[in-house]
């Protein structure tokens, strides 16, 4: 196993499941990291030895957990920590940083929040120790075999927690969420608009955005915003078409529009990312 390898993945296209950056550490007596905050959810797995996570909490607490060989921890995007290594059995872990839309569904299925940040597996089960390895050992050249360990991991995760939430699978709400999905990826190139998603599912535009709000734990405005930059980064970084023509291809006819909200989405003006990204791998 590769001791303190990272990946950094910068590609945005992957929008359900994104992988940044992984690693193997066996750490040095209290050995200690942070206090820090991540952009993007960070998981540890510990393969041998103790020690101890200083996290907050939504009420902005500092809670202290003490982990130990094979349980595992979350850390969500923009919440502060702090990491140390027991002084006489430290640490040794394997750890994965990663986002998207599948993460936040998986994560939530799995009973891992903010709030419930570690990992223990109800069966004593060592999978998630073995694919974690996988994606540490797979092909730095091609990210696609780690996102796939990656789904993996979640699906894993998700099985094995022993806080996982019960799924109902004939769950009618989670039929229309994964339906109005389906009709933002056939028509974000049009001008549609949260009001044709619900009418298109047939239900109370109010309705129907409590219940995607419930299941994606964003609103269906935030997700389809998110689909139609991913889409445009995608755009502007693989193809030759202008800004303008870039906007109307994820559904916005008004390049001024189009350029502010991409602005606001990525603190970048569309014509400078395009500029800094373009035909790079």
């Amino acid at each position: 196993m590769k001791e303190m390898f990272h990946l950094v993945n910068n590609n945005d296209n992957f929008i359900d499941l994104n992988i940044y950056q992984y690693g193997h550490q066996t750490c040095k007596p209290a050995h200690s990291f942070g206090p820090a905050i991540r952009q993007h959810y960070l998981f540890h797995y510990v393969i041998s030895g103790r020690g101890s996570l200083i996290i907050e909490n939504s009420k902005k607490d500092n809670i202290t957990y003490n982990i130990t060989k094979n349980q595992g921890f979350l850390i969500s995007p923009n919440q502060c920590c702090h990491y140390i290594a027991d002084k006489d059995d430290p640490w040794e872990y394997i750890w994965v940083e990663f986002s998207g839309l599948k993460a936040e569904e998986y994560l939530k299925l799995s009973g891992l929040s903010y709030n419930n940040p570690i990992y223990i597996s109800e069966k004593n089960d060592l999978t998630i120790k073995d694919i974690l390895i996988n994606i540490i050992n797979s092909d730095e050249s091609d990210p696609l075999q780690a996102i796939g360990y990656g789904y993996l991991f979640l699906y894993t995760l998700k099985n094995t927690s022993k806080y996982k939430m019960k799924e109902t699978y004939g769950d009618l709400k989670k039929f229309y969420v994964k339906e109005a999905i389906n009709y933002i990826e056939n028509n974000f190139q049009r001008n549609i608009t949260v009001e044709d998603i619900s009418n298109f599912s047939g239900l109370n535009k109010s309705y129907f955005g409590k219940i995607f709000k419930d299941v994606m734990n964003i609103t269906p405005q935030d997700f389809l915003i998110q689909y139609r930059m991913r889409k445009a980064c995608e755009l502007l970084k693989t193809s030759s078409l202008s800004i303008k023509e870039v906007g109307e291809q994820v559904g916005y006819s008004n390049q001024l529009h189009f350029s502010k909200i991409f602005k606001n989405t990525y603190k970048i003006s569309p014509r400078e990312w395009k500029l800094k990204n373009q035909f790079k791998k």
